[in-house]
């Protein structure tokens, strides 16, 4: 019986490196329902974000296009009134498309005000939701400090908690996000010291079963109505900081378990500027020292855990309610995390921690047989997910939305209908201009810029402001120990010559003509000359007759005579 994907669930994990699941070699912590929905589908090893940092990453996954394209360069820019998105783009093809969890999105209040869209509307709400429908939206981000809450919305997740009897005004910081220690105080997930204390909290009341019984929820909503296709975006907040969770995930793990941390103290000589200063930034600082390692990991690697067990919940829900048979299904993450790596905490620069993410697409479809277990090094990258959304919905992509959308699909190589590159380069940008680093390098905003394109081989990274270029030779340095920008070896600078160019090309894309496509440019080629237009002519013999036909006749009225 021939099968396809009628809808889609693109689950994203925050801060989960590609390389802390089983499939992707692990050697002690195992992922066993990610595994197997890997040994069903297509497993991608060369997958890279457009950009190191939550926002900006996000919102080219939404929107399918690169950074510099969308505009929301870093966590809090606005995306811009419209900007399209997949959720834009997949109702034109009569498929939903419906949030559970986080976007980090910020709403361009000053653009929806300027053109008068209320924010209660339709279209506010979706202009405000990065395109979806918001089932249930928790960015899961609610620290406070002196000048008030880090996140201006409202919690569900907190609302949930309070409803649960967990006393507090928030208790994601005091409960979900807290250990307790030796005398009773709040031992909070702030302090990567407490990561080796349990979380305060019912692992059942916690953040991700949270999410995923939302989306079980939701599923339950949608099999009442099954005349219209969906796609649901559930948007883990973990494994991301702070770094604490719940027995029984919290004993599961310890030092013994961790894997010997990428760092050589060669990194520390002749460093390239910027990337020094996040070495010397406060979370680098925290994760050189060995202690926090041994907390932190330990913690990260239980609430991977977690995340593994209750995509094994849900599955088994989609199993039970048939929705495994029609439902293509994405395991994918906004980016890495150092872990200590290089010397470096969090995300931010283009090692392969960071930049490198986990992609795994199962497809339901009878044409994704014959691909089924496959794992493919293609270089892929994250914006090609709505490119793939697109065409599963329906749609061509060329001619109709690669004007808007600069990801390329996956669908080809999902159904094994090629195996050659769909693409030479991946690319992605980072901008710092609002980072520590920039002041300490003195630098003004728009010179507080990284690039980095990659091949299978070689890794550039070329740094506005007049800092040398970084370069890393991953065949002979899988680890990106050694950076080669400042090398005068001939091979080296033919390396950064060729990189430069394909960077530069990508630079000169045509990125901002969204509203005409390449089909509608070449339809309109000659035709203002049908319409009157006809320049060039001396004697009206260059052009065909029928143009010139309204030029011609008698007139009725002469007003150039003065009789």
């Amino acid at each position: 019986m021939t099968r396809s994907a009628k809808n889609v669930l693109f689950i994203m994990f925050d801060q989960l490196r590609f390389d802390y699941l089983s499939c992707y070699g692990h050697p002690h912590l195992q992922t066993p329902n990610i595994d197997k929905l890997a040994s069903q589908g297509v497993r991608f090893t060369n997958c890279y974000v457009q950009s190191p940092v939550c926002g900006s990453s996000r919102m080219s996954y939404y929107t399918g296009r690169y950074a510099s394209s969308h505009g929301a360069l870093w966590n809090g820019y606005p995306l811009k009134v419209g900007e399209m998105t997949m959720g834009d783009h997949l109702r034109k093809m009569g498929m939903d498309s419906y949030l559970i969890g986080k976007t980090h999105m910020r709403a361009d209040v000053e653009g929806m005000n300027r053109l008068g869209i209320p924010a209660e509307s339709i279209i506010g709400a979706r202009v405000s939701e990065c395109g979806f429908d918001a089932f249930d939206r928790d960015d899961g981000l609610w620290p406070e400090g002196p000048d008030g809450f880090y996140d201006v919305q409202k919690s569900s997740y907190n609302a949930y908690l309070i409803e649960q009897g967990y006393d507090s005004e928030n208790p994601w910081l005091d409960y979900a996000n807290s250990g307790v220690d030796d005398k009773g105080e709040i031992a909070s997930g702030w302090m990567m010291m407490h990561a080796n204390k349990p979380a305060n909290i019912k692992e059942e009341d916690s953040e991700t079963p949270y999410m995923t019984s939302r989306c079980i929820d939701f599923i339950n909503e949608m099999n009442n109505d099954d005349s219209k296709p969906w796609m649901c975006h559930l948007s883990y907040i973990k494994p991301h900081w702070p770094y604490i969770v719940p027995e029984p995930y919290h004993s599961m793990y310890s030092k013994d378990d961790i894997v010997p941390v990428n760092r050589h103290e060669s990194e520390k000589i002749d460093t390239h500027p910027v990337y020094e200063q996040f070495m010397k930034n406060v979370v680098g600082q925290a994760f050189k020292r060995d202690e926090v390692l041994e907390t932190v990991i330990p913690a990260y690697m239980g609430l991977i855990k977690q995340c593994d067990d209750q995509l094994g919940r849900l599955f088994a829900h989609l199993e039970e309610t048939g929705r495994m048979d029609d439902t293509m299904i994405v395991i994918t993450a906004d980016h890495g995390d150092y872990m200590g790596d290089h010397w470096l905490g969090e995300k931010d620069l283009f090692h392969e921690p960071s930049v490198k993410v986990p992609m795994i697409i199962y497809d339901p479809s009878s044409a994704a047989d014959a691909t089924r277990g496959k794992v493919c090094d293609e270089l892929i990258e994250s914006i090609d997910l709505a490119a793939t959304f697109y065409e599963t919905a329906g749609g061509t992509l060329k001619d109709n939305a690669d004007h808007i959308i600069e990801g390329r699909s996956l669908l080809p190589l999902i159904h094994g209908q090629i195996d050659t590159p769909i693409r030479d380069y991946a690319f992605s940008e980072y901008d710092y201009s609002v980072t520590p680093a920039a002041i300490k390098l003195g630098l003004n905003p728009r010179d507080a810029q990284l690039y980095m394109v990659t091949d299978k081989r070689w890794k550039y990274i070329f740094a506005e402001g007049g800092f040398r270029p970084m370069l890393f030779d991953r065949e002979t340095d899988p680890n990106e120990l050694t950076d080669l920008g400042a090398s005068q070896d001939p091979e080296h600078i033919e390396v950064m010559s060729r990189m430069f160019m394909a960077l530069s090309k990508w630079w000169r894309r045509v990125n901002q003509r969204t509203t005409k496509s390449e089909n509608d440019l070449r339809n309109m080629r000659g035709k203002s000359r049908r319409r009157g237009i006809v320049l060039g002519m001396f004697d009206g013999e260059e052009a065909d007759e029928e143009l010139t036909a309204k030029f011609r006749g008698k007139v009725s009225q002469n007003h150039t005579s003065s009789s």
